[in-house]
């Protein structure tokens, strides 16, 4: 059989060059692809399942579908969830029957970015995969859990793919620089700068390295050093992550830094947030959110300076404005905390959302019209600033048939310790109004 990659020409990008051709030059993924490990000993067994490939960009999932398929000595169909859909998915159903009626080989049919299909697009599938005409393979950057129909997901099995470690990028680029500039050499600095750019993304190294040995070879240069790296490609460096399963585990990492009180690794999270090109007004967003759920009434300024740090960004743009939205960050991560409120709120209204609805008393309504008056609208209402300390104690302000429910339990912490001593002085006047009524009662 015709190996998949000898298509591969001598002017092909270099991560296509150094593509691997058999399982031993796959480097990374030494979980699944060593010794007794799942997906190796699928490959030796030649019975191949269905399956997910998951994990981020750059660590060889489709070079895996490749092999596999070149393994399995069958018909390989890519398509992409971006570009592809239910007609697509036809033809190449068309192309499998074809194939196994004619030449009686299988098809795997590998793809890209499987999330990005609906519902009904992932369950056309279903039909082909459960008949064994196709075997499946699916690659995607998101949790499959979230992403993938429960049904296609029942029948594949997933493999959890890791982001490339240093000394597997390391051993890659120095593949890529024998292959293609071996007599340029890179400083220890260098080399650990493109390293840590690559981000654990082999594609995104080899692309880089591409550029890098073609600048310098172009400038007859034999060994790279930081001044000629950022003189030639601090342009391409920035790195941008901006979606993904990742773009939101640093949320993640950075609300839950500010809800540590932590705030080095609070601000640690949000500038590689902002190093990776995430839209600064989005994290604004989510640091109010942090402020309102995670801080609430424990520090009623967290939400003010959150706000007004998106503000500033909205006035000032960049860089001043992410200094602000950091300030805030900071402001949040070490001042009191308190999700009482929040609680209070989620309480409230998973009962209001089950509760039957309750007229309001009479004593709550106004009595705009002489009609509502004669109908006893307002009456008793007992006007808190004309009370003792301006609280009318004893009052209800609940419906008639409804007991009092206490949703809101203050902390100790910052505001709210003063607020739940008032509330402490406050329940004491209602027990003693209920205690003076009750005597008056009995007399």
């Amino acid at each position: 059989m015709n190996s998949l990659f000898e298509a591969t020409t001598p002017d092909a990008p270099l991560a296509e060059l150094l593509r691997p051709k058999t399982l031993a030059e796959v480097v990374g993924q030494s979980h699944l692809l060593g010794p007794n490990k799942p997906l190796r000993l699928a490959f030796e067994s030649g019975k191949l399942p269905s399956m997910i490939l998951w994990g981020p960009p750059g660590v060889g999932k489709t070079t895996l579908a490749r092999l596999i398929a070149n393994t399995a000595e069958a018909a390989f169909i890519p398509i992409s969830a971006v570009l592809s859909g239910i007609k697509d998915i036809r033809e190449a159903v068309e192309r499998a029957e074809h194939t196994l009626q004619q030449a009686g080989r299988k098809t795997i049919l590998f793809v890209d970015e499987v999330h990005r299909f609906n519902k009904g697009q992932q369950d056309a599938f279903l039909p082909f995969v459960e008949s064994g005409l196709i075997t499946f393979i699916g690659a995607t950057t998101e949790n499959p859990s979230f992403e993938v129909n429960s049904a296609l997901l029942s029948r594949a099995q997933v493999f959890v793919l890791s982001a490339l470690s240093e000394p597997e990028l390391a051993e890659l680029l120095e593949r890529a620089r024998l292959l293609v500039a071996a007599d340029i050499a890179l400083t220890p600095a260098v080399l650990e700068q493109v390293l840590s750019y690559a981000d654990g993304d082999a594609r995104r190294l080899l692309n880089f390295a591409e550029s890098l040995f073609n600048a310098a070879q172009g400038a007859s240069v034999g060994e790279i050093d930081e001044a000629f790296l950022q003189t030639t490609m601090a342009s391409k460096m920035r790195r941008f992550d901006k979606g993904g399963e990742a773009f939101y585990d640093q949320i993640s990492a950075l609300h839950k830094s500010v809800r540590g009180s932590n705030p080095d690794a609070a601000l640690y999270w949000f500038l590689r947030m902002i190093d990776g090109g995430a839209d600064p007004l989005y994290l604004g967003r989510r640091i109010v959110r942090m402020a309102v759920e995670d801080i609430g009434i424990a520090d009623p300024r967290a939400q003010t300076m959150a706000l007004e740090a998106c503000q500033i960004y909205e006035r000032l743009g960049s860089p001043e404005g992410e200094l602000a939205l950091s300030n805030a960050v900071i402001y949040l991560a070490v001042a009191a905390k308190s999700n009482a409120a929040y609680h209070a709120y989620n309480q409230a209204k998973a009962f209001v959302g089950q509760d039957k609805s309750r007229p309001v008393p009479l004593h709550l309504r106004n009595a705009p019209t002489k009609l509502m008056k004669a109908l006893d609208y307002g009456k008793a209402y007992r006007y808190a600033h004309h009370e003792p300390d301006a609280y009318a104690a004893g009052e209800d302000y609940f419906p008639d048939d409804l007991e009092p429910i206490t949703f809101y339990q203050p902390t100790p912490r910052g505001l709210e310790g003063k607020i739940s001593e008032k509330l402490k002085h406050l329940k004491a006047l209602d027990e003693a109004a209920f205690n003076q009524k009750e005597s008056k009662a009995k007399k």
